[in-house]
């Protein structure tokens, strides 16, 4: 029962199941530790009145209760009992009917067992019986409360506050039993079915055979009830004046002191615990003779015998003593004898002879040794504390008195609870999923997950994978036999199935017992003939739901008739159909699509008779085929096959199916993307006691939430949302305050990029992972109780409505393996699209030159930085204007390769690696320049070694580019045309291995080769140079010669792999920038047009005003229609001849309109010749001639 988690708010706890008390004593468990470890109690109790009907019962009485009518014919029940007692065996119900019907309820080694039946039947040998086991360790002397309801088929059956749900075997619905009920115990011998348990002993309470109260009627000795040999009952339960104590320290004892030097030795006392080893009872003989001790291992009891200057001597005895049950020890010793009785098997004691000296000590120590002993007679054990209950402790034939060891006026002892026995079975109900075994200690349970398919704490997790997608996606590339679990943690089993590996796709193949045909005759359309289709290694189950998380799934089917008909087309009721999934039955034939009710030939027009829409329907003496693939996947698998016409004279068939083929999986792929502050609502998540939850994410934002399911006042919740860019949290409030687990990558989770998160709750601990990253664990103490009982909504994309949304992808979200449907929810309207679709892919405006589109979901921006271009949608271009002699350099590289960077290099050639600055193998450069002025070096990259890049501009405007790499200078003609014109022009050139591609303009791609004799690769480049190259050292002659007088004009847009020398100038983000400049050079945008930005839609315009829609009337008449034809015909004839008129008016006649020579000079000299003037003056020359006039 969880409790407060602060001191000021009331925590109400409402039960289930209600319980029945006199007295209420708190026992804490645990509680919070962090500030000081203070327990505050305040509690108060609402109820109702209760009633008690109690019945003793000595293991030699018994109730019979007579059915009205000598029979018991019910189609509902609905029978209660409540019980107590120290037996582990006894029969609480029983009753019978002559045709089989059975009704029996008994306590089997301490766990409550309903044996129901509802008839047997002996022609089609059908046994109705069904047993249902609940609780364990029953045998506790406290109330525990039964009821048993049912409804026709359908039992539940309760045993506290556990419930066990079953379906009764058999086909029948009403239980008959005759004459009674037996309560407590069957006297009469002669009953058929007499259970084998003793009749019960203990005490029973408010026994309810629908609605009756036998025990209320056994005290008005009603003439219903029947009580052999009129015996007398006691209608009062008398306590067991035994008192138990708990063990339940890591440092617990207890120590009574005994009858000093007896020469005999007597020590009995009863124990239950699961733990596998502990101290039992220590004691030390008086005059140094030795010591005995008693200890549990591995199930056993464990005697050692220590004597001074002798080996020790040990045995054991008993068997798997840690079943939680209460086992009694009894030893008995003197001089050379030493026998031990368990469980007070008289007549198989275990004796040992052997010659040693017994005198009593003073003292004996039970579960543990004292933690300090300065005692002279200490005690002394290499054995853990015991955990568990002891009680009926004798000492010398004395017993131990529980009330004066609690008053501390005899003995002593330290963490341990008297009068109490606090074992809990905590593998009842089995927390272990998956029918995994669990095995458990006093304070912990592991839980056993071989061959299960399953692992985990709680044998949760499928081993296995959803698909043969799945499979192939982790690099699985084989064909072969594989097993597979669709619903992975849910409640179906993994199967084996046959995988077929393509490089695009994975097919995942099951056969079945119909793969060889089915030869069918004699059938008819009352009578036909039912071929059930049973497919191996999995269930029905199992096959639909591979269907239904596959992408695409086929089934090949194929019917070869002689004389029979299959589908009776085009009119007639079919003969012959096919079931599939959801037991629903297919009137359309493999090749054909659902709800035709043709045949695959019909579809291709192929059909034998065009009549009918398939080959058999035509009813020929001659053997004909119907045959395809079945393709509609929500139809299969294929379940059973009916055939309904071969009983005529000659009629016969034969079908043959196929395997189920499959490929996909639709619970992968399975994507939205949220660009808006919003959310998606599931049906409430109810996971019961453990949840695992999966799904891929990708996103720009720092933080989000991604799911939360909780109750109405959040006291009941679990979140997965992202913190921090680096911090994924599972949050969660499940019965114990609230409590995270953090995973903190070490890399940032918002990059964009795909992660794939798990995350797991359950009793023993919570975690998370993402990627291939460690679990983030955190554990949970023993005592813990998991409580996932949520009333809202699951939410996807928010939590609590709208606080801190998610913006971006989610694909492939499972819950305790189910896949939710993310597409079904998409919604444009709410921000939530279909696949992973942000802003990005339909950009109003796209990023522009290569730059990338950094997706912010609800808006874009675009990353600019690996491109030479600026601005919002990096469509600004970033030029400078070089004055004659001016040059910019910048430093790729301040000193040469090493011999190491050059080895790494050239065994792991990378083009990131160019970043370092040698070897690289690939080159990416663009630009674009504009200038009247030639020759000059455009751009040249320099290295520390003899190679070198150039992009010449030449004396008569053409354009090379020179190359070497390694001894060999390579030329390469970029254009024949003159490029010094004024206009801009650009210049693109790739480099990847030995192959060159350059292109100028929108002229074709020039491809080069560089030849394998040669080295392919740039080493270590050292620098860029515009405008002029000022490098120190040997420069080649050709580069010499068209270096002076250097670019005058403009060049933007430069780029070299990652260097972006003028946007470096201009825009520097580093406070020394490694550019150089040398002369006038000023930014400048080259003469570029101004960006044309895209189409902005309506909807998206925030200027937008709405369209006025002119209305037209269209109910004029036919007569007023032609009207306004006849009189527009009219009106554009006019209109016609009156421009023929003024166009042609001066035919015939010449006028000229020239201008004086205004460029023509006083003297009357000729005019200069206008590109003469531009090269002058460039520019502003015109102006300057205008004004020499």
């Amino acid at each position: 029962m969880p409790g407060n988690w602060n001191y000021h708010q009331v925590k109400r706890n409402v039960f289930h199941y209600a319980f029945t008390a006199k007295h209420i004593r708190l026992l804490p468990l645990g509680w919070n530790t962090e500030n000081g470890g203070k327990i505050g109690v305040r509690l108060e109790v609402f109820g109702c009145a209760y009633d008690s009907y109690v019945m003793q019962m000595n293991g030699d009485d018994s109730v019979a209760f007579m059915f009205p009518g000598k029979r018991f014919r019910t189609l509902q029940d609905h029978f209660a009992v409540n019980f107590k007692t120290l037996e582990q065996d006894g029969l609480l119900l029983h009753s019978e009917g002559v045709q089989g019907d059975i009704l029996t309820l008994e306590l089997r080694k301490g766990r409550l067992v309903l044996t129901i039946g509802l008839g047997s039947s002996t022609v089609n040998q059908v046994d109705g019986r069904t047993t249902m086991t609940v609780g364990n360790i029953l045998d506790d002397q406290h109330w525990h409360y039964v009821t048993i309801k049912r409804y026709g088929r359908q039992v539940n059956f309760t045993v506290d506050a556990h419930t066990e749900t079953a379906i009764s075997k058999g086909d029948f619905t009403y239980i008959d039993l005759d004459t009674q009920m037996y309560v407590g115990g069957v006297i009469e011998p002669n009953v058929p079915h007499l259970p084998e348990v003793p009749n019960f002993r203990g005490c029973l309470e408010n026994v309810f055979i629908n609605g009756i109260n036998v025990i209320n009627m056994a005290q008005d000795q009603e003439p219903e009830i029947r009580i052999p040999r009129q015996k007398k009952m006691h209608y009062a339960c008398r306590d067991i004046l035994w008192k138990p104590m708990t063990f339940a320290g890591p440092n617990n004892y207890l120590q009574v002191p005994g009858f000093f030097r007896k020469p005999r030795m007597f020590v009995k006392f009863k124990f239950r615990s699961w733990d596998y080893t502990g101290l039992l009872m220590f004691t030390r003989f008086a005059d140094d003779l030795g010591a005995l001790e008693l200890g549990l291992s591995e199930g056993q009891v464990n005697v050692t015998l220590f004597q001074p200057g002798k080996k020790k001597l040990q045995f054991a005895a008993g068997y798997r003593l840690n079943d939680g049950f209460w086992h009694t020890v009894d030893v008995a010793a003197r001089d050379n004898l030493l026998s031990i009785t368990i469980d007070e098997e008289e007549g198989s004691p275990l004796k040992i002879t052997n010659p040693f000296t017994v005198r009593t000590g003073d003292r004996y120590f039970f579960g543990g040794c004292p933690k300090t002993n300065n005692t002279i007679r200490k005690c002394e054990t290499k054995l853990n504390h015991f955990h568990g209950c002891m009680q009926q402790i004798f000492i010398d034939n004395e017993p131990v008195d529980i009330d004066i060891i609690l008053q501390r006026r005899w003995g002593r002892y330290a963490e341990l609870l008297l009068g109490t026995c606090g074992i809990t079975d905590r593998c009842t109900p089995n927390p272990c999923e998956h029918e995994g075994r669990c095995i458990q200690s006093w304070d912990d349970f592991i839980c056993l997950c071989e061959n299960t398919g399953y692992k985990g704490e709680v044998c949760h997790m499928s081993v296995y994978k959803e698909s043969c997608e799945a499979y192939r996606l982790t690099g699985k590339s084989w064909s072969g036999n594989y097993t597979i679990d669709p619903d992975l943690s849910g409640p179906l089993k993994p199967f084996e199935v046959y995988c077929t590996m393509k490089s695009d796709k994975a097919w995942t193949i099951v056969m079945h017992d119909r793969i060889n045909g089915i030869k069918v005759t004699g059938s008819t359309v009352d009578r036909p003939y039912i071929g059930d289709v049973n497919y191996w290694n999995a269930s029905w189950d199992d096959v639909t739901a591979l269907a239904n998380t596959s992408m695409y799934c086929e089934q090949w089917i194929d019917y070869s008739c002689y004389k029979s008909r299959i589908l009776n087309t085009p009119n007639g009721r079919p003969y012959s159909f096919w079931i599939g999934r959801n037991n629903e039955s297919h009137e359309y034939w493999g090749g054909a699509f659902p709800e035709s009710g043709k045949c695959g030939c019909a579809i291709n027009q192929t059909c034998t008779d065009a009549r009918f829409h398939c080959n058999c329907d035509a009813d020929y003496r001659q053997w004909y085929s119907d045959k395809g693939y079945l393709m509609w996947k929500d139809h299969l698998p294929v379940r059973k096959v009916v055939v309904g016409d071969t009983n005529r004279t000659g009629s016969k068939a034969h079908i043959s199916l196929g395997p189920l083929r499959c490929h996909g999986d639709r619970s992968i792929w399975n994507t939205i993307s949220f660009t808006k502050p919003t959310y998606i609502e599931f049906p409430t998540f109810r996971p019961g006691s453990t949840v695992d939850i999966s799904f891929h994410f990708k996103t720009y934002r720092p933080h989000g939430v991604f799911l939360e399911n909780s109750d109405d006042w959040l006291r009941n919740f679990i979140r997965i949302e992202l913190n921090t860019t680096q911090n994924l949290v599972f949050i969660f409030m499940v019965g114990d305050g609230i409590l995270n687990v953090t995973l903190r990558s070490p890399v940032p989770l918002n990059d964009n990029e795909w992660h794939f998160v798990q995350a797991e709750l359950n009793v023993k601990l919570a975690r998370i992972k993402v990627d291939y990253q460690p679990w983030a664990v955190r554990r949970f103490p023993g005592q813990t109780f998991v409580t996932m009982e949520f009333t809202h909504p699951l939410l996807v994309g928010a939590a609590n409505r709208t606080l801190w949304p998610f913006l971006g992808c989610l694909r492939g979200l499972r819950m305790n393996g189910a896949t939710l449907d993310l597409e079904g929810k998409a919604n444009e309207e709410q921000g939530i699209r279909r696949n992973c679709t942000g802003q990005c892919l339909n950009a109003t405006i796209p990023c522009r030159n290569a730059a990338q589109c950094i997706e912010g979901y609800a808006a874009y921006t675009c990353d600019c930085g690996n491109t030479a271009f600026d601005g919002f949608y990096c469509h600004k271009d970033i030029g400078a204007y070089f004055e004659i002699g001016s040059w910019l350099r910048y430093n790729i590289r301040k000193k040469p390769t090493t011999n190491e960077e050059w080895w790494a290099n050239w065994l792991d050639p990378h083009y990131h690696n160019f970043s370092l600055g040698y070897n690289d193998t690939s080159d990416e450069i663009e630009f674009s320049f504009s200038t009247f002025q030639t020759p000059a070096v455009l751009l040249y990259i320099s290295s520390f070694v003899q190679d070198y890049m150039a992009v010449i501009l030449k004396k008569d405007g053409t354009l090379d580019m020179r190359y070497r790499l390694g001894l060999i200078t390579h030329k390469y003609q970029l254009s024949f045309r003159n490029l010094a014109d004024g206009y801009p022009h650009y210049v693109n050139i790739t480099r990847h291995n030995r192959t060159i591609r350059t292109q100028v303009d929108y002229m074709e791609p020039i491809v080069e080769k560089i030849t394998l004799v040669e080295d392919g690769r740039f080493d270590s480049p050292k620098n860029i140079f515009l405008g002029r190259v000022m490098e120190v050292g040997d420069i080649d002659y050709e580069i010499q010669r068209h270096n002076s007088p250097g670019l005058v004009g403009c060049i933007s847009g430069v780029r070299y792999n990652i260097y972006a020398p003028l946007k470096t100038l201009f825009r520097p983000n580093e406070t020394e920038p490694p550019v150089t400049v040398q002369g006038f050079v000023s930014e400048s945008n080259c003469g570029a047009f101004p960006p044309v930005h895209g189409y902005v839609p309506w909807e998206a315009d925030h200027w937008f005003t709405s369209i006025e829609y002119i209305y037209i009337h269209d109910d004029l008449g036919l007569f007023w229609l032609t009207v306004v034809v006849a009189a527009a015909v009219i009106l554009l004839f006019i209109g016609l001849y009156s421009i023929y008129i003024y166009l042609y008016r001066y035919k015939g006649s010449y006028h000229t309109n020239e201008p004086k020579n205004f460029l023509e000079s006083p003297g009357g000299s000729s005019s200069r010749p206008l590109t003469g003037t531009l090269e002058k003056k460039r520019y502003p020359a015109i102006e300057e001639d205008f004004r020499s006039d």
